[in-house]
């Protein structure tokens, strides 16, 4: 019988299942499928095929629930919906497989019941899989929500005692308070960008279009030039050519570049300079942020890591060079960063470049002067 086959050849069929597995192109295999999710699933078959043997028919309902309790186990364990849906599939093959070669004389009943068994094992196991997951996003969107109302009303909070004091006169409006006004409602706008951004993004709402890059620069340049005057620095724009054109959604792309001059000016030393630029070449656009915060202490790719902080800086919860990298991809486009070591960083935002119909693409630098905002 096939119960007994596998009962007594478990060890080859795992072995043969094992290489099998680790030798396929894709899914790529990982240790916790070879060395504990095989083994699952190879007890869990031979289990149905013995209650199908008890009771004389399969039993779907508890081969789904076994399978359901096996897919929540390999949810927290790593693995994905294609390794689970392979390994049963895998097993299956590599057993009929080795009893063919040992002939075994295995009734066609059987293998019948092998494979509704492998039906509904896979069937339950990528159900409560998909349940676990779902799970999971919806936690995570509620957590991201809370980062989200968490951060706005320590703002929000800031703002509202800044406008008290300027209301009952005991500060002026353009002393350090008024300065804190400022920067807070920045931060505020800076926050709500970022967000509307992220959610874009999740919702695959990337509406491409034909933007000029000096447009952009410039609208970034409004907010970073108050906030680098309230924080003694300065905030250098290099203007350019109007002829550069990229394929980009524009709400998107100026909020991954505001993100990463909001960033720049608050690790930036004080009484330094903050640039913000842009050059290109016939097929590609470089955009520019330059700053001088002394040089990062560990790889500059950590810091597109979600809720990553280098800086003793901890304002923030370390979101928005992660949502950045993300925009900047969903444009056909890559991030970068350069370390300047005990000078600084520069983070690049690279994208495809679009020409003007009727003009050919110019070289070089594109680079028309630049000013001091």
């Amino acid at each position: 019988m096939l119960r007994e086959f596998i009962a007594a050849n478990r060890e080859d069929i795992l072995a043969r299942a094992r290489v099998r597995v680790a030798t396929r192109n894709a899914p790529v295999a990982t240790d916790v499928e070879l060395t504990q999710g095989l083994p699952v699933f190879l007890d869990q078959l031979r289990e149905a095929l013995r209650r199908a043997t008890a009771h004389g028919a399969v039993d779907h309902e508890e081969i789904q629930l076994s399978a359901s309790q096996h897919g929540y186990d390999l949810f927290k364990r790593g693995l994905t919906v294609a390794q689970v849906v392979h390994d049963y599939g895998d097993l299956c093959q590599v057993i009929t497989a080795l009893s063919q070669e040992q002939k075994r004389q295995i009734p066609a009943d059987e293998f019948q019941t092998l494979n509704l068994s492998l039906d509904d094992a896979i069937a339950g196991a990528v159900t409560a899989y998909a349940h676990q997951r779902d799970n999971a996003l919806v936690k995570q969107g509620t957590e991201r929500l809370g980062i989200l109302a968490h951060e706005m009303r320590n703002v929000l909070n800031t703002v509202m005692l800044s406008v008290t004091s300027i209301k009952r006169g005991t500060v002026g409006l353009n002393g350090s308070t008024g300065a804190m006004l400022d920067r807070n409602l920045i931060r505020l706008q800076t926050l709500i960008d970022r967000s509307l951004a992220d959610v874009r993004l999740d919702a695959g709402m990337v509406n491409l279009e034909r933007v000029p890059v000096w447009e952009v620069l410039e609208d970034v340049a409004i907010g970073a030039s108050i906030v680098a005057q309230t924080r003694g620095l300065h905030f250098l724009v290099t203007t350019v050519d109007h002829t550069v054109i990229v394929e980009s959604d524009r709400q998107i792309l100026a909020a991954a570049i505001a993100n990463l001059v909001q960033n720049a000016l608050k690790f930036t030393r004080k009484g330094t300079t903050v640039h913000l630029g842009a050059s290109s070449t016939p097929s590609r656009v470089l955009i520019e942020v330059e700053d001088e915060c002394g040089g990062l202490p560990d790889a500059p790719e950590s810091l597109l890591r979600p809720f990553v902080q280098k800086s003793g800086d901890r304002t923030g919860l370390g979101l928005g060079l992660s949502i950045c990298s993300k925009a900047v991809k969903a444009m056909a486009g890559e991030l970068r960063i350069r370390d300047l070591p005990g000078k600084g960083c520069i983070f690049t935002i690279e994208l495809p470049r679009s020409v003007l119909p009727g003009a050919a693409p110019t070289g070089g630098k594109g680079v028309s002067g630049a000013r001091d905002q």
